[in-house]
C-alpha cells in the first residue's frame, strides 16, 4: 500500500515539474488535473477500512479538481481565445531548473525530519512541500490569470496532501471544507478572469497596474 501511496506521490511531483516547464494552458490544466486525482485517491489508500466520509471526500475532490475546475477553466480559456502564456515573468527553462531543484531539496531535508514511523518511508512530506513550491513558482512566474489560477490549485495540492499526514486524528471534515473554500475560490478567480478579459481584452495581470482610484 506504501509502494503505491509514493508512486501517486512521485506522479505529482513529476507532473509539477511538467506544468512548470509547459507554455501551453491546455497541457498546465491537464497536468493540474491529473495530479488533483492522483492525490484525491489517496485517502482510500490510506484507510485500512471503508469509511464512508472518506470515500465521499475522495470521490467529490477528484470530480472538483479532475473534472469540475479543469472544465471550468478550459471555458475560461475557450472564451478569452489564448492557448499559451508567452510573456512569463520567469522563464520557463529557469522554472523548471528551480522546480527540479526545489524538489531534490525537499526530498533531502525531508529525511532530516522527525517524522512518524508510518511516514518515515513516505514522500508525503516532500511531495508536499514539492507541490507549494511548484504553485509559487508559477504564481509569481506566470503573466496569464488562468496559469496563477492553475498555480493556486497546485498550491492547494500540496496544502492537501500536508492534510493527509493527519488523516487518522483530524476529521476529514477539514479536508470537506478546504474542497469547499476551493471551489468557491475558482467561481470567483472565474469571476474575476471574465471582467479582466473584457476591461483590457486580455489576461495579462500585468495590465491591472494600470488601474487607479
Amino acid at each position: 500500500m506504501n509502494s503505491m501511496v509514493n508512486l501517486l506521490i512521485g506522479l505529482a511531483m513529476g507532473l509539477n515539474l511538467i506544468a512548470l516547464a509547459s507554455s501551453r494552458l491546455p497541457a498546465l490544466i491537464t497536468a493540474m488535473a491529473v495530479q488533483g486525482m492522483a492525490l484525491g485517491a489517496m485517502p482510500l489508500l490510506l484507510e485500512h477500512h471503508f469509511d464512508w466520509m472518506v470515500s465521499l471526500v475522495a470521490v467529490c475532490t477528484i470530480a472538483g479538481k479532475g473534472f469540475v475546475i479543469p472544465y471550468l477553466l478550459r471555458r475560461a480559456m475557450r472564451a478569452a481565445n489564448i492557448e499559451r502564456d508567452m510573456e512569463p515573468t520567469i522563464g520557463y527553462v529557469p522554472s523548471l531548473l528551480l522546480g527540479a531543484g526545489g524538489t531534490i531539496a525537499v526530498v533531502a531535508m525531508a529525511r532530516a525530519l522527525p517524522l512518524l514511523p508510518e511516514h518515515a518511508g513516505s514522500l508525503m512530506v516532500p511531495g508536499a512541500l514539492a507541490s507549494v513550491l511548484t504553485g509559487f513558482v508559477l504564481l509569481i512566474g506566470r503573466t496569464k490569470a488562468i496559469s496563477q489560477v492553475c498555480g493556486y490549485l497546485i498550491l492547494e495540492n500540496g496544502i492537501y496532501l500536508f492534510g493527509l499526514l493527519l488523516i487518522h486524528v483530524t476529521p476529514l471534515f477539514v479536508e470537506a471544507g478546504i474542497l469547499l473554500d476551493l471551489t468557491v475560490g475558482v467561481f470567483v478567480i472565474g469571476i474575476i478572469v471574465d471582467r479582466i478579459q473584457r476591461a483590457f481584452d486580455t489576461l495579462d495581470t500585468r495590465k491591472l497596474t494600470t488601474l487607479h482610484e
